[in-house]
């Protein structure tokens, strides 16, 4: 069955070009082009597609609320930005109704990679199996409101570290969680940091950011008392991947955006179990208990009594939430990174190297196989050795 792709743009020279940049996928996809937001739901009411690449300026309906309809009114349809920069689109990277920005001009190998691949992770997550432990779950937490509070400032022309700071201040629970996480040995502050702005100030708003979401997210919650699982080991074991992926990803890119999505991922790579813990309670004892038994990894004992995984079901999560699809990419496939459609380096692998070295030096847990083709396959093998050294990475300059 072929892919259809609808093509939004308010330029009718740009249309043309993506007609003949695409002619090779006419046996592959079955491909519409709209002429501007209005001409695109339209064509949406008669025809459903599979995927929407949008420009983000249009006079009109722009990309932002065309594709916010669209998620709402459409949303198993995946929704993607083709565009040039502006203010709205860096909120929009963050958050909001896109899975994944690309950037004009775009290679057409690029663009059709992207294309499939954001079909393939939408259909991993389309699961029968999951999507039947999902309906049975009450009241998914939703996307926290400092988070999105904070992305709109810190992407706004007068961002400051004192605003940030007053954001996170509202609620003093989450202050306290955020302290303590800075002055904890993976950051390596000389000093102890006792307020927020001078947390900011000494890890720069990069890491904050994703720092509030994780601790905002697991704190929606108290310790489910799971025998086997421990929120504040969970929390702290996520920091340690995060903090373990940032540098990996510094390592072999100068994207910032890319080392904060390996940053972010790898805080939020379990957050699935959370999820089952609270959730599915009974169901994530039996999986421990049944890890433990046979001595296999937890997400195989998952998939055995649940049918799906935690990593899926957190994907899940955070694809509901609107962050990009390379953070969602990463945490669906941080145990099987093989069953990704990747042959480059992406945040993806520094999440995959970073939690299997992690998960080596604790005894408790039933490690993966190593996914040596995968690692092969993204020369990957230096980048294993150092973390499991546990060396610091030196930032690509």
């Amino acid at each position: 069955m072929s892919t259809t792709v609808l093509f939004v743009d308010d330029e009718a020279n740009v249309l043309s070009g993506l007609r003949r940049m695409l002619r090779g996928q006419r046996n592959h996809w079955n491909m519409h082009f709209a002429n501007g937001g209005v001409e695109a739901l339209e064509l949406l009411e008669k025809c459903p597609v599979d995927v929407i690449v949008s420009d983000m300026r249009m006079p009109g309906i722009d990309g932002a609320e065309l594709l916010t309809r669209v998620s709402k009114q459409y949303p198993n349809t995946v929704r993607l930005i083709l565009s040039g920069q502006s203010d709205q689109e860096k909120i929009f990277r963050a958050i909001g109704p896109a899975h994944q920005f690309m950037s004009k001009p775009c290679d057409p190998d690029v663009l059709i990679k992207t294309i499939e691949r954001a079909c393939h992770l939408h259909e991993r997550l389309e699961d029968k199996a999951l999507q039947e432990l999902i309906a049975k779950i009450d009241g998914l937490p939703s996307l926290p409101q400092v988070y999105t509070d904070l992305v709109t400032e810190l992407n706004s022309q007068d961002a400051s570290v004192d605003k940030v700071a007053e954001i996170i201040g509202r609620d003093l629970g989450m202050t306290s969680k955020v302290l303590h996480l800075v002055n904890s040995s993976f950051f390596g502050i000389p000093q102890r940091v006792t307020c927020v702005k001078h947390a900011a100030s000494m890890l720069g708003l990069s890491i904050i950011r994703p720092l509030t979401l994780s601790v905002s997210a697991f704190s929606q919650y108290k310790d489910p008392g799971v025998r086997g699982y421990s929120l504040e080991r969970e929390i702290e074991h996520g920091l340690s991947v995060g903090v373990s992926a940032r540098q990996i990803a510094s390592s072999r890119t100068s994207d910032p955006t890319f080392v904060d999505d390996a940053f972010l991922a790898g805080m939020l790579h379990d957050i699935g179990k959370l999820i089952l813990a609270v959730h599915c309670t009974k169901s994530l004892q039996e999986a421990i208990d049944t890890s433990q038994t046979k001595h296999v990894p937890l997400w195989k004992a998952e998939l055995e009594v649940l049918g799906t995984t935690h990593a899926a079901i957190g994907a899940h999560l955070l694809e509901l939430w609107g962050l990009p699809n390379p953070i969602v990419e990463a945490v669906a496939f941080h145990h099987q990174p093989e069953l990704s459609m990747h042959d480059e380096f992406t945040p993806l692998a520094a999440v995959y190297v970073s939690n299997f070295c992690e998960s080596e030096l604790q005894p408790d847990r039933n490690p993966d196989e190593f996914a040596v083709s995968y690692i092969q396959r993204l020369s990957l093998s230096e980048q294993v050795e150092l973390c499991r050294a546990n060396r610091i990475l030196e930032p690509k300059s």
